[in-house]
């Protein structure tokens, strides 16, 4: 004979009414399960209706809890996306050090770029870039130091990733057409001055080479050449007015204030103070502008 269990004073659902879920939580769904969980001594009971209210705090709970886990979920990728990669973060250092000459420093850097997942193409592509904004001499010696430490590298074994290889760009007039194109887009808008009108060579460099030759080679996305730009200029001096013009650029790629912000932390703690504060005060300058009414 079963014996009858007194109900519980716990909330009872209204049978005709749904429950309005204000807020959903991981902590409140699993509470109402374990509140569902309670219940469940009544279904010894004659009646039946407790077995329809342990049912409904059940699903309830079941709900709040996968409507919880998909909010943490949501708030972690979204976090995850305003992150700089690993491998973006090691390209920081590389193209400062490269930059202003450290090159045992830099024989770290690119050590540890190298073992995060950078491809030996990457990585040479960064350097090729920085004699744009530092000159050959420093591109030329950091090159060689990336030799260097593919060569010691793979005497100890370590098959670094070769990656892919640009293909063949634009030539002649297509080349001037595609850096213009491709300058314009990255700054926005197309850049001319008083500057390019005295002195109308540097302007044709820059479109055909710079953005022509060097931005229409694939195997560098240009998020990727924008940090290691920023990079760069941030640890020059004498550079601020092309730190700042780089900055905007940066955010028209898609990089984020706050992946900004993580390249001046990067800076202050590989290179110097000074680095990551010029990077920082280049960022809140242009911040301040665009959001001006």
């Amino acid at each position: 004979m079963l014996r009858k269990v007194p109900a519980r004073s716990l909330p009872q659902p209204n049978p005709g009414h749904q429950p309005q879920v204000q807020q959903t939580s991981l902590p409140v769904g699993c509470a109402l399960i374990h509140l569902a969980h309670a219940e469940s001594p009544s279904l010894r009971t004659r009646s039946g209706q407790s077995i329809t209210r342990a049912f409904r705090w059940l699903v309830l709970g079941l709900m709040l809890f996968q409507a919880g886990d998909a909010n943490a979920q949501e708030n972690s990728n979204r976090v995850t996306e305003q992150m700089l990669s690993s491998k973006q973060q090691a390209l920081i250092p590389i193209a400062a050090f490269a930059a202003i000459g450290e090159i045992p420093q830099l024989n770290t850097a690119l050590r540890r770029g190298l073992d995060a997942g950078l491809t030996v193409s990457q990585t040479k592509e960064v350097l090729v870039q920085m004699y744009a904004y530092a000159g050959f001499p420093r591109s030329l010696n950091a090159l060689g130091e990336l030799m260097k430490v593919l060569a010691e590298r793979k005497q100890q074994g370590i098959a670094d990733v070769a990656g892919e290889e640009p293909a063949p760009g634009p030539t002649g007039a297509e080349l001037l057409a595609a850096g213009t194109a491709n300058q314009t887009e990255l700054s926005g808008a197309p850049v001319k001055g008083p500057l390019f009108d005295f002195a109308p060579a540097i302007d044709f460099y820059l479109k055909a080479h710079l953005f022509g030759d060097i931005f229409s080679r694939a195997n560098l996305d240009w998020r990727s050449r924008e940090l290691a730009t920023v990079s760069a200029l941030a640890a020059m001096t004498g550079t601020e007015g092309q730190l700042q013009a780089h900055i905007r650029i940066s955010m028209n790629v898609g990089l984020s204030e706050p992946q900004l912000r993580q390249v001046a932390v990067v800076l202050q703690k590989e290179i110097n103070q000074d680095a990551g504060q010029r990077a920082n005060e280049a960022l809140d300058r242009h911040l301040a502008t665009v959001k001006k009414p």
